[in-house]
């Protein structure tokens, strides 16, 4: 099974842009809801924090599953090793479960770095390596460059924004997609359909959402530091949406409303 869709590791508790102490309680707040899953990434410059809160849980080493990601400006021979070494260090690791690359390439050539990344996993930094941000050729494309299963790419996911096309790339290459900016920042809140929705349930417009992320196939990653949205986001697997909610959420991603392109970030590629 893959390691993301495992029970406990299917809802991961997203660090991005946490610091300091409001790091450090999230995440020890998470692991007393039941997170097992955290991720992080050198481009969050909150490893340390991870690190510090991961170790003050108190959890075995195997009951969690740490993700994080190497900066694009690490791809090269003589950084990327070593920035992965600092991550480890910083996280009081002696390997993380899982290890992506938070970019592809300007340029999208993405053969260097996949072969730096499949390094990493036969030195032991890693059990696992994934991708984020990849679109269905660099998927198509990023096969042929390493020996092991590509356990993720992880991208913008939420019921705002039409993924399909995505999804089903990522399907036919075998490599399950993971999800952030979940509820697209707060965005979701402003159409009224995700609580009208939960009444039937008993559960929140949050709530809702993430359970048709999980519904879609695609596991979730969350944030808050509220220690009330934190637990309400980990409690989504004891109801399941009907086809008929399901198909009134999918009109909502013809809303197209994408977070992260371009204009916000140097290495975002042509999205499909």
């Amino acid at each position: 099974m893959n390691i993301y869709f495992q029970k406990t590791h299917q809802r991961a508790f997203g660090t991005y842009p946490l610091t300091g102490d409001v790091a450090r309680d999230a995440i020890l707040a998470a692991a007393e809801v039941g997170y097992r899953a955290f991720d992080t990434a050198q481009m969050y410059e909150n490893e340390a924090e991870t690190g510090e809160a991961l170790a003050a849980t108190g959890l075995k080493r195997d009951e969690m599953c740490v993700t994080t990601k190497v900066h694009p400006d690490n791809f090269s021979d003589d950084a990327f090793m070593a920035s992965v070494e600092k991550s480890l260090s910083d996280l009081k690791l002696d390997y993380v479960d899982v290890l992506l690359l938070h970019w592809p390439p300007i340029g999208g050539e993405v053969g260097p770095s996949l072969e730096l990344l499949q390094k990493a996993q036969d030195a032991g930094l890693t059990h696992n390596i994934g991708v984020s941000n990849y679109t269905i050729q660099m998927m198509k494309d990023a096969k042929a460059y390493v020996s092991s299963p590509i356990v993720t790419n992880q991208v913008e996911f939420h019921p705002l924004l039409n993924q399909d096309k995505l999804l089903a790339g990522a399907n036919e290459a075998r490599i399950p997609l993971s999800s952030y900016s979940s509820v697209a920042r707060g965005e979701v809140f402003k159409h009224p359909e995700f609580a009208e929705i939960g009444e039937g349930y008993g559960k929140s417009a949050a709530q809702v959402v993430l359970r048709w992320i999980i519904q879609k196939g695609v596991s979730v990653n969350t944030m808050s530091t509220k220690p009330e949205n934190i637990r309400a986001n980990f409690e989504i697997m004891d109801f399941t949406l009907s086809h008929v909610d399901m198909a009134r959420i999918e009109k909502l991603t013809q809303t197209g409303y994408r977070i992260v392109g371009e204009d916000l970030v140097p290495w975002a590629p042509k999205w499909d």
